[in-house]
Order: C-alpha cells, then structure tokens, then sequence
C-alpha cells in the first residue's frame, strides 16, 4: 500500500500531537527547501507506526512517532510527501523491513513487477514505480517513506529529495540485487516470515488481553485476521485447504468464542513447528 493509500488507516492509529518542539522535528524532517524544491509549511507529528500500519505492525504496546511534511517543485509539477517514523526498538521492529517491503509485494508475497532496488550514493532503498515512485527504506529503527504521484516520462524523479534524506537518515539496508530480490530464496524467506510473524500476532494479541490492556473481540478479531492469512499462505504453498478452517474459525469469532480459537492457534503453531522447514513450490 502506498502513502496516500494508507491516510484513512494511519489517521485512526495516528493521534496527531498538539505540541512538537521544533528541534525535535528537525531531527527527523528538512524544514528548508531542498534545491528547487519548496518546502511546505504545513506539517504533523504524532504517535503512530507511520506507513507500517498497513502491514499490522504491532504498536500496542509501545508508542512510535511519525513526522511528514510535502515539498513542492514549481518547473515540474512534483510534488513529493516525506514521512519518517522513528519506531522504538522493542521486539515488534525484529519485522519493521519484512514490514516496509510488504507494500510492494501481492497478497502472497511475490514483489511487483514494478518493485525494485537502487543504489544511491552508496545507500541501498527500495522503488515501486506505479503512477509515480515511491522510495522506502530503514536508517536503524527510523523509516523513511517518500512518495510522488505522476507520469513517470513526462516528470523527474524527486531525486534531490531522496539524497538529501540519504544524507540525514542514511540507509542500513543491506546492498541487495534486483536479481536477488526476485529470486526463488528470496520469496520463501519473505513467504516463511509473513506465516511466521502472522502467528507472532497473534501471540501478542492475546498478550494484551491477558494483561488486561484490550478487549477480547479486538484479540478474537486480530488473532482471526492473522490466522486466515496464515491459512492462505498454507492453502497456497503447502496445499493444505483453507476453506474450512477459516470457516471454522470465523464460527469461534461470530460466537466469541475465545477457547477455540486459542486452540486453533495452538494447532497452527504445532503444525509450523513441523513443517516450516520444509520446501515449498513457488
């Protein structure tokens, strides 16, 4: 999902905040313009995963904090949107690249066509060009995310933009090959960790219930949202059918009944256990 796509989903996670000193957001955004590019004079903070939210990044039991801002090229026309999120380095950022690198894949992992990585000044990021461009990548536990909608023959990458958050928030991505992204180790890995890290969810859902920190139908929900996820992948790469399971499970759901979805996790994670390792057919 791209920036844009994200707004309604971010702007129910994202509370915006009333006050944020103004070396503080220095930190994290360029509040002069870059080149050719004028700076905006409106910009937001607050607390919130920042474009991750849309890949189910966990963020209830910590508080990250997102900074965006716009700039404008008058000769152009283009006009791209900054966003830098600074996460807080607890167990939900061992995810935060599988997380980032997710919008640019399909429903079962596979990267777009038009996803791919480039190396700028030494930094690695990753480019999905649909309607535009959209750059991500990692600088530690910060992500950066910069995106411009337009024609890609008639205007120019923003690229004076992206160097100059390279030069702020330098890339620790590791150098990366197109050919490597597309290959078949790089897809099972991507597709082993989304049924991985579905099932961790739902771990820490029910974490917070048993902490007393969220209410059972938004675990159930969670947990029965990542389950059927988890049984996508299943179906597809080890031709297990979904079908009834998440019949089954959407049953517990409907009737909150919180026993048996509990045990039906337990059986994924059983199941996981014994035969994650095994070979899948892409």
């Amino acid at each position: 999902m791209k920036i844009i796509q994200l707004c309604a989903a971010i702007s129910s996670v994202l509370v915006f905040a009333a006050m944020v000193s103004a070396q503080q957001i220095t930190d994290y955004l360029i509040m002069s313009n870059i080149g050719d590019f004028i700076v905006s004079s409106n910009t937001s903070s607050g607390k919130g995963p920042g474009i991750v939210v849309g890949a189910a990044h966990f963020y209830r039991d910590h508080a990250d904090m997102t900074y965006e801002i716009d700039y404008f090229n008058l000769q152009t026309k283009v006009g791209p949107e900054v966003q830098v999120t600074q996460h807080v380095g607890i167990d939900s950022d061992k995810w935060l690249l599988h997380e980032v690198d997710k919008g640019f894949r399909d429903s079962y992992g596979i990267p777009s066509m038009s996803y791919s990585v480039r190396q700028l000044n030494g930094n690695t990021i990753l480019v999905d060009s649909v309607g535009g461009r959209y750059y991500r990548w990692l600088s530690g536990n910060k992500v950066i995310a910069i995106e411009y909608r337009g024609s890609l023959t008639q205007q120019p990458e923003p690229l004076e933009v992206v160097q100059a958050y390279l030069v702020k928030h330098p890339s620790t991505l590791l150098v990366m090959t197109l050919t490597q992204l597309r290959s078949i180790e790089n897809k099972t890995t991507w597709i082993k960790d989304e049924m991985d890290r579905r099932l961790w969810l739902c771990d820490k859902w029910f974490m917070q219930l048993q902490l007393k920190k969220a209410e059972e139908k938004d675990v159930y929900r969670e947990s029965v949202k990542s389950m059927n996820i988890f049984l996508n992948y299943r179906d597809k790469y080890y031709g297990r059918k979904a079908a009834d399971e998440k019949n089954l499970i959407a049953g517990y759901l409907n009737t909150n009944n919180g026993t048996g979805i509990k045990a039906k996790l337990k059986e994924y994670k059983d199941w996981w256990v014994v035969n994650k390792d095994k070979a899948i057919s892409l």
